[in-house]
């Protein structure tokens, strides 16, 4: 392929993207140290893996990286910014979030209370459907101005002026940093499930597993308010 031809032209455009090896490998590990550390979704993920199983666990992962997701396009728009610079705005979308974790908290607890076995059902409450799973995932990451927040402060820190349009190098460091957290957080699933299988055999382990996740919802909307 001859140099200036449309194809090489569109790999150098590509490669003015990424950022030196140097920086790459910086933010690659800034971004393990974050992430290792469990946050508000690894708390998520591990109680809905513990009350409903490994694919529950799963695909509420996907919808929070899905979510999150959607939080670096916005900040690689400048949408990010202008939630940061409107406190009503952000405050209308964190008491949002927290009112939809109140609601999965207060639906988690009836269920675990409420749910009485059938004949040849499986014991405890039943698990939600994988589209409930992924889209109250979807909305508990988007409904966190936090979120927002943290990338438009962490992905301008790597990004180069001089290499190009930076909207577009956000887009890419933010796709590389959900990326990392869809496999951090579906560990952390699978680890919980493989603790919690023997528990969710028992009727009676299964509704306490699901109070607890009800009370971890709860948290969680007090954190979304409060910290």
């Amino acid at each position: 392929m001859t140099p200036g031809t449309p194809t090489n032209q569109a790999a150098e455009a590509a490669s003015t993207l990424l950022p030196s090896g140097s920086v790459l490998l910086g933010f690659l590990a800034a971004s393990l140290a974050m992430l290792a550390v469990p946050g508000p979704s690894v708390v998520y993920v591990v109680a809905r893996t513990t009350a409903h199983g490994r694919r529950a666990g799963l695909w509420s992962m996907a919808g929070l990286e899905t979510g999150a997701a959607l939080h670096v396009v916005a900040a690689a728009a400048g949408l990010a910014a202008l939630l940061a610079r409107s406190p009503v705005l952000f405050d209308a979308v964190r008491w949002t979030g927290a009112a939809y974790l109140v609601w999965l908290g207060v639906r988690e607890l009836r269920a675990a209370r409420t749910h009485t076995p059938g004949e040849g059902e499986a014991a405890g409450p039943s698990s939600p459907r994988r589209w409930r799973l992924f889209a109250d995932g979807v909305l508990v990451d988007v409904l966190n101005p936090k979120t927002a927040l943290f990338f438009l402060a962490f992905l301008p820190q790597f990004a180069d002026p001089a290499r190009g349009p930076v909207a577009p190098q956000l887009a890419l460091l933010g796709g590389l940093f959900v990326g990392l957290a869809a496999l951090v957080d579906s560990a952390y699933a699978l680890l919980a499930d493989r603790m919690s299988w023997r528990l969710r055999a028992s009727e009676r382990a299964r509704r306490r597993l699901g109070r607890a996740s009800g009370g971890v919802y709860l948290a969680l909307a007090g954190a979304a308010v409060v910290v």
